[in-house]
């Protein structure tokens, strides 16, 4: 294993477009496996041929080409293969998950304009509701449908593509995208309900896979685990760094993304990335006993707070791995930092239980600010702002919300991205951890509570790690008191409440203990505190 590489951004001739490295792998390994997904194997040559020939056919549509594609698939071989088309064809491309609301996805497609979508079996089911209300002509490809006619029939103001007018691979004219283009657009859900479309450039992408690829020393031999949705960006690492580096992408089924160790184990998967509430998911399943992950050589974990009890739950289950917390937005592209995890080291650099969010990755550059966007002494909370070559260029097609995102502190001479964390960094050391979001703090008769200060002191009382506390109910200055809730079995509310009554603020201690079988998890795995809201809106709530 390579140590991190120094900071510092990679130079010019070492970025390229996202479609390069895969094609480079075609050339280097034709014949290794690319993808495992559906039961089916492809090789780097199968893949290529697949993708370069639905490319093919968009390209030859003899149209204005569009900047980006849309990819309405899940967990299939067009799902993976529409995403490269997408980019072979020299467009960013815009995944859609066909199990999403309907009106989400026809929203993605009226902000992005996109006149080009590529559809599996299952998202074909959708195309009802999504091209409904949309007047434009939009060109569906269907690469696994033998005949369009019925749909041409039905709204004639479209042009669909069946796999009978698919062109082969051999029809593809090269078309490499510059640097700075739009390599693909994730969307994150927004605060007004409308979901915002985060663009990243291939140069962005292309910097961050750099670092990773070097920091973990990828290479063909590796089996890369893809359990992120699409829609997600760690899913844009998984996808890219594997194929970068000619290694196996492995994707599992619905089924296994429920109890992911036997997928790990049988797969022989090297490197996995997950959310830490999958993690804990696998630790109440019993699923880390020692040595049961003896091919794991990196396990990562993001995208929430990492309680060091899992660390250590993972060390003797995966005993040749290393374990790293990386942390980033969506707007910096994927990562913006990393913390490597050292059962003798780390438990004395953990915040109430929680894991530091690290040290910046090469190129990355932060500030800690106050409400005024200046900078506050070391050891001192605030909100952390990030910029540096893998800052996104804004939201597509709004520039209101891209302007209230990227900021220009006082005194700094470039745009940093707002990304509403609270973190610290002690003195003396180059090392952030993290206290949560500014959108967990709330205030309760003037006193500003952070509620994951009480989520600490819960798993603690608990010892289940799988918690979450809410304000609630919502009042007109801020909320009317605290609700927890928690997954485990033989817990005693009462008794709960009454030892934190002992070590909390009587304003901190939550008014009611919801004890449930498992904590509802999102469509991109993390506990779902908008499902918990629901609850307490609707009441009873039942174990």
């Amino acid at each position: 294993m390579s140590s991190p590489r120094s900071p510092g951004a990679w130079p010019e001739e070492a970025l390229h477009p996202l479609a390069q490295g895969f094609l480079a792998s075609v050339a280097r390994v034709p014949h290794r496996i690319a993808l495992e997904v559906a039961g089916q194997r492809f090789t780097y040559c199968e893949l290529w041929d697949l993708a370069a020939g639905m490319a093919a056919t968009l390209q030859g549509l003899g149209s204005p080409q569009p900047p980006l594609t849309a990819v309405c698939a899940c967990r299939t071989p067009i799902a993976y293969a529409g995403i490269l088309a997408a980019l072979l064809r020299g467009n960013g491309y815009v995944p859609l998950n066909p199990r999403f609301p309907v009106e989400r996805n026809r929203s993605c497609l009226q902000q992005t304009r996109l006149r080009e979508l590529i559809v599996d079996s299952e998202g074909e089911k959708s195309l009802v509701g999504l091209l409904s209300g949309l007047s434009e002509e939009i060109t569906v490809l269907l690469p696994e449908s033998a005949t369009v006619r019925a749909l041409q029939q039905r709204w004639p103001q479209h042009r669909f593509l069946g796999s009978d007018q698919t062109r082969p691979a051999s029809a593809l004219k090269p078309c490499a995208a510059d640097l700075d283009a739009v390599a693909y657009v994730l969307f994150t859900s927004g605060s007004t309900g409308q979901p915002k479309g985060v663009q990243i450039s291939h140069r962005s992408v292309s910097h961050l896979l750099r670092t990773m690829v070097a920091r973990y020393a990828i290479s063909e031999l590796d089996r890369v685990s893809q359990f992120a949705d699409l829609t997600f960006d760690p899913s844009v690492f998984d996808v890219f760094a594997a194929w970068e580096c000619g290694a196996a992408l492995c994707c599992p089924s619905l089924k296994s993304l429920l109890n992911p160790g036997p997928f790990l184990s049988d797969q022989a998967i090297t490197i996995f990335q997950s959310v830490p509430s999958n993690g804990l998911l696998m630790r109440r399943l019993g699923a880390l006993k020692p040595g049961r992950f003896p091919n794991l050589r990196v396990i990562l974990f993001g995208g929430e707070a990492l309680p060091s009890e899992l660390c250590r739950s993972w060390q003797p289950a995966a005993p040749s791995a290393i374990i790293e917390n990386l942390y980033g937005p969506t707007e910096v592209t994927i990562n913006s930092t990393a913390y490597r995890w050292d059962g003798a080291r780390s438990p004395a650099e953990c915040l109430n239980g929680i894991v530091p969010i690290g040290s910046l990755l090469p190129g990355v550059r932060g500030l800690v600010v106050d409400e005024q966007l200046l900078e506050v002494p070391d050891g001192q909370k605030g909100e952390l702002l990030l910029a540096g070559p893998q800052r996104s260029s804004g939201y597509v097609n709004d520039l209101q919300r891209t302007a209230q995102a990227m900021v220009t502190p006082p005194g700094k001479s470039e745009p940093y991205y707002r990304t509403g964390d609270l973190v610290s960094k002690a003195a003396g050391t180059d090392c952030y951890s993290y206290h949560g979001r500014m959108d967990f703090q709330v205030k309760i008769f003037g006193m500003r509570i952070e509620l994951g200060e009480i989520e600490a002191a819960l798993r603690e009382e608990s010892g289940e790690m799988e918690v979450a506390v809410l304000g609630w109910p919502v009042t007109a200055t801020g909320v009317g008191g605290l609700v927890a809730f928690l997954a485990g079995a033989n817990q005693n509310p009462e008794r709960l409440m009454k030892a934190l009554r002992m070590r909390l603020p009587q304003q901190m201690v939550p008014r009611a203990i919801h004890v449930l079988e498992r904590l509802p998890l999102n469509c991109s795995g993390k506990v779902d505190r908008m499902h918990l809201r629901h609850l307490l809106e609707t009441g009873p709530i039942v174990p």
